[in-house]
C-alpha cells in the first residue's frame, strides 16, 4: 500500500453542479472511494442537479450509492444574465455554512459553469486547496473567462490535452501543480461494452429506431449573444424537420436564454412530432450509447466536439460556442450557421459517415493519475499558492518599461557541432546570440541546454526583453506535439526518444515549441523571409546534411509520422552511393557537405584535388571548402563532381515541384549559392512544362534554424498572459 504522506486521511469534497459536470466527476469520485485508507470523500450538490425542469439529476449521485452531504438550491429561475448573476450570489451566501462543516483540505470543482466560479470563489477565500478539473481549454464564450477565473483561484489543476496544459503554464501556473491526466469520461467511454445497446436506442427512440440512422441534438445558448443563438436555434430545428431522421433533442442547459430556445421547441411543436424525442437528461452511459451509434450529433454542446470523438461519431458544430476546442476529424464547423439549407448542407454531408476514433481528449487512464496526485498533496505546503511568471525588469515607473520592454523569443538550435540560442525580438532581429559546443552525451547535453536558457533568460531582463517562450530547432526526426525527439542523425548521438519540453518548461517555466532543423528553416522563411505571404513553398537546406520543410496552405507539413520534409533522402538513383540514413542514391548522399568532403578526400588520396594556387596544411583536414576552391581553380574532376551534386539536388527537387507543385523553392544554407544555377537548369531540362514557372531562390535570411524556432512561440505570443 502507497504511504500516506500526510498523517491523516485527506479531506476530498467534490461539488457538482449539473449533469454534464457530473459525468466528468463520477469517475474521479469513485476513484477516491476505492482509496478509503487515504481519503475521505464528501459530497455537495448544488445547481441544476436539483431542478425538476432539468430532471432532478441529483437522483444519478444517489443511484452511484454516493452519500450526499449537503443539497443547495442555489438557482435564481429566471434563465437571464441577471439571474445567473444572482445564482452566483445565492450560493456564495449559501455555501460557507457547508463549507465551515465539512472542512474539506481540498475542494474539486470542474469545468467553467457559473456555479463552479462561486464554488472556487468560496473556497479561495476561506483557504481552502481547490483542484480544478479541465482547465487550460478555450471554447470561445463567456466559459473561457469563468474558466480562466476559476484557474488563477485554484492551488492543482488537472487538463486534458497538451494544448492545455500548455495553456495554462502561459497562464503563469505552477508546472508542477498542473496534471496532464485526460478526460475522466474517457475512462468510462473506453471501456463501455455495446453488447446490449439496441434496447437503450429502443427505450429513448422506439423499438422502430436503427442503429446510425437517426440525430442526438445538443443545442445550448451563447450568453454573450443570446438573440444570435435562439434565432440559429430556430434554423437547427427547422433544418432537423426538413431532413425528416428520427431525431433525439435534449433540453439546453439553464444559462441565460435557455428559456427562450424551449419556447422556440414549443412553437415548432417539436415535443409532439413524431420524428423527435425531446427529453430533459439521459442517464451518462445510456447517453454514451447514443451518441456512439448515432448517424450524426448536431449543436454547439461540448459533448460533439469531445465525447463524440472517441467513437468516431459524425458531428455538426453550430456556431462559435465550441470555438478554440481541440477537434478530431469527425467535427464539421459551421461557424456561421445563419441559413437552414447551410445547416441540411451540413447534415447531408455528414449523416451516416464513420470516422476513425480520437483519443484527443484521453487515453482511458485520467483516474488513477488523478487520484495518485491527490495523494501527493501535501497539506504541509503553503496555502498561499505562486504564480510563475517569467523574468522581468523590476518596475522603476507606473508602466513605462512595460512599453518599452521588448517581446522576444529563446530560441535553440541544437546542431551536430554547436549548441546555440538567441534572444529573437519580434522583428527577427538576433538581440544576442550564444554559442557552446555541441555535448556528446545526452545528460551534458540537457545540462548545457538548461544552464544556457537560465542564463539567457536572466541577460534578457537586463536587455529590456520580455522572453514569451522556448523554441527548439534539433536534428532528427521530431513529433511536435509532444516535443519529443523520436531519433536522430548519427551527428548527434544519444538523441533518441528524448522529451525536450517538460525539463525546460519546469525550469523556466516557460511554453516550450520543438520542431526540426528543417521545419524550423521553413518556418523562419514564412516569418522572416522570401516566403513570407507565399501559400505554398518548400525550403531546401544544403550543409553538413540535407533537409527542408514544405508549407502547403501557408501552414507547415508534418505528415502522418512527422516524417515530411525529409528531402535529402528522395531517392535520385538504385546503386548510388551510400547514404547515412542506410540507403543508396539518396540526395544527401550526392549534395550534402559530409557527400562533397567524401568526394574531395578521395581525389586528394590519388593527388587529383590539389591544383596551382591550392595548398593544404598538415593538421588541416580536407573539406567540402577544398573541393569547390578546386573547381574555381579550374580543376574539372571537382567541378564534375559538383555538377553530378547540384544535379541529384535539381533531380530531387523536381520530384518535389511533381508531387506538390509549390510556386517557390528556397534554397538555404551554406551550399545554396553553389547549387541554385544547377538546379535551375536541371529544371528547365527535365522538368514538365507546368512546372517551369516555379522561382527558384537563395535564402536572404543569415541564421534560419534560430529565427525558425523563435517564429514557433512569436506567432503564438497572443496566447500569452501576464
Amino acid at each position: 500500500m502507497e504511504k500516506n504522506i500526510n498523517q491523516r486521511k485527506l479531506r476530498v469534497c467534490v461539488a457538482t453542479c449539473n449533469r454534464a459536470d457530473y459525468s466528468k466527476l463520477a469517475p474521479i469520485m469513485f476513484g477516491i472511494k476505492a482509496e478509503p485508507d487515504h481519503f475521505e470523500l464528501s459530497v455537495v450538490v448544488i445547481g441544476s442537479h436539483l431542478i425538476d425542469d432539468y430532471g432532478n439529476t441529483y437522483r444519478m449521485i444517489e443511484q452511484d450509492d454516493f452519500d450526499i452531504q449537503a443539497r443547495l438550491h442555489t438557482i435564481v429561475r429566471g434563465e437571464d444574465e441577471a439571474s445567473m448573476v444572482e445564482s452566483v450570489g445565492l450560493a456564495l451566501v449559501k455555501l460557507p455554512d457547508v463549507l465551515n462543516r465539512l472542512n474539506p483540505d481540498i475542494i474539486v470543482v470542474h469545468g467553467d459553469r457559473f456555479d463552479a466560479l462561486a464554488l472556487a470563489t468560496s473556497a479561495a477565500l476561506m483557504n481552502i486547496r481547490i483542484l480544478h478539473i479541465e482547465g487550460g481549454e478555450v471554447s470561445g464564450t463567456i466559459d473561457d473567462s469563468i474558466r480562466h477565473s476559476i484557474t488563477k483561484l485554484a492551488h492543482y489543476h488537472v487538463c486534458c490535452t497538451r494544448s492545455a496544459e500548455q495553456h495554462l503554464i502561459a497562464m503563469c501556473e505552477d508546472h508542477d501543480r498542473i496534471l496532464l491526466a485526460g478526460c475522466p469520461s474517457y475512462d468510462k467511454l473506453l471501456s463501455v461494452k455495446n453488447k446490449d445497446y439496441m434496447s437503450v436506442l429502443k427505450m429513448w427512440l422506439g423499438d422502430d429506431v436503427k442503429s446510425r440512422e437517426y440525430i442526438v441534438a445538443l443545442q445550448h445558448p451563447v450568453t454573450t449573444d443570446i438573440k444570435h443563438s435562439i434565432k440559429m436555434f430556430e434554423f437547427t430545428l427547422d433544418a432537423l424537420l426538413s431532413f425528416n431522421k428520427r431525431t433525439l433533442i435534449l433540453f439546453p442547459n439553464i444559462d441565460a436564454g435557455s428559456k427562450e430556445m424551449v419556447r422556440v421547441m414549443r412553437k415548432k411543436g417539436v415535443e409532439h412530432h413524431p420524428n423527435f424525442r425531446a427529453v430533459k437528461h439521459v442517464p451518462f452511459e445510456q447517453f454514451t450509447q447514443l451518441v456512439a451509434h448515432a448517424g450524426c450529433m448536431i449543436g454547439n454542446s461540448s459533448c460533439g466536439v469531445r465525447e463524440a470523438g472517441a467513437f468516431g461519431t459524425p458531428v455538426i458544430n453550430l456556431g462559435t460556442r465550441q470555438t478554440g476546442r481541440e477537434t478530431g476529424e469527425n467535427v464539421l464547423h459551421v461557424r456561421d450557421a445563419d441559413t437552414q439549407n447551410k445547416i441540411i448542407h451540413a447534415l447531408q454531408l455528414q449523416f451516416g459517415k464513420r470516422y476513425p476514433c480520437s483519443k484527443i481528449y484521453g487515453d482511458g487512464n485520467a483516474v488513477p493519475r488523478i487520484v495518485k496526485f491527490l495523494k501527493s498533496v501535501s497539506l504541509d505546503e503553503p496555502l498561499q499558492k505562486k504564480f510563475c511568471f517569467p523574468p522581468v525588469k523590476e518596475s522603476i515607473s507606473q508602466d513605462i518599461d512595460h512599453i518599452l520592454e521588448t517581446l522576444s523569443a529563446l530560441a535553440v538550435d541544437l546542431g551536430g557541432t554547436n549548441l546555440r540560442i538567441g534572444i529573437v525580438s519580434m522583428k527577427g532581429e538576433i538581440i544576442k546570440k550564444y554559442v557552446q559546443p555541441n555535448p556528446k552525451t545526452y545528460e551534458d547535453r540537457i545540462e548545457l541546454i538548461l544552464k544556457m536558457c537560465i542564463d539567457a533568460a536572466a541577460e534578457a531582463v537586463n536587455l529590456n526583453c520580455r522572453i514569451l517562450g522556448v523554441g527548439i530547432s534539433t536534428g532528427g526526426r521530431v513529433n511536435p506535439q509532444e516535443g519529443i525527439v523520436l531519433h536522430s542523425t548519427k551527428l548527434i548521438q544519444e538523441w533518441s526518444s528524448v522529451d525536450l519540453r517538460t525539463p525546460i518548461s519546469d525550469t523556466l517555466h516557460l511554453p516550450v515549441w520543438v520542431d526540426n532543423d528543417g521545419n524550423c528553416a521553413a518556418l523562419a522563411e514564412r516569418k522572416f523571409g522570401q516566403g513570407k505571404g507565399i501559400e505554398d513553398f518548400v525550403t531546401v537546406i544544403t550543409g553538413t546534411g540535407i533537409g527542408g520543410g514544405v508549407v502547403h496552405n501557408h501552414e507547415l507539413v508534418h505528415g502522418s509520422s512527422f516524417c515530411a520534409g525529409e528531402l535529402g533522402h528522395i531517392m535520385v538513383s538504385f546503386d548510388g552511393p551510400e547514404c547515412m540514413c542506410g540507403s543508396s542514391g539518396c540526395v544527401e548522399a550526392y549534395a550534402s557537405g559530409i557527400a562533397l568532403q567524401r568526394e574531395a578526400k578521395k581525389l586528394h588520396d590519388d593527388d587529383l584535388l590539389l591544383v596551382e594556387g591550392m595548398t593544404v596544411k598538415n593538421d588541416e583536414s580536407v573539406s567540402a571548402i577544398h573541393l569547390i576552391q578546386a573547381a574555381k581553380f579550374g580543376n574539372t574532376k571537382a567541378a564534375n563532381i559538383l555538377k553530378t551534386a547540384g544535379t541529384a539536388l535539381g533531380i530531387g527537387i523536381i520530384n518535389i515541384l511533381h508531387t506538390i507543385n509549390p510556386s517557390l523553392v528556397i534554397l538555404s544554407g551554406v551550399l545554396a549559392n553553389q547549387y541554385v544555377n544547377v538546379v535551375k537548369d536541371v529544371i528547365r531540362q527535365r522538368g514538365l512544362a507546368s512546372i517551369q514557372d516555379v522561382n527558384v531562390v537563395v535564402s536572404n535570411l543569415s541564421d534560419p534554424a534560430l529565427l525558425g524556432a523563435a517564429s514557433m512561440v512569436l506567432d503564438y505570443t497572443t496566447r500569452r498572459t501576464y
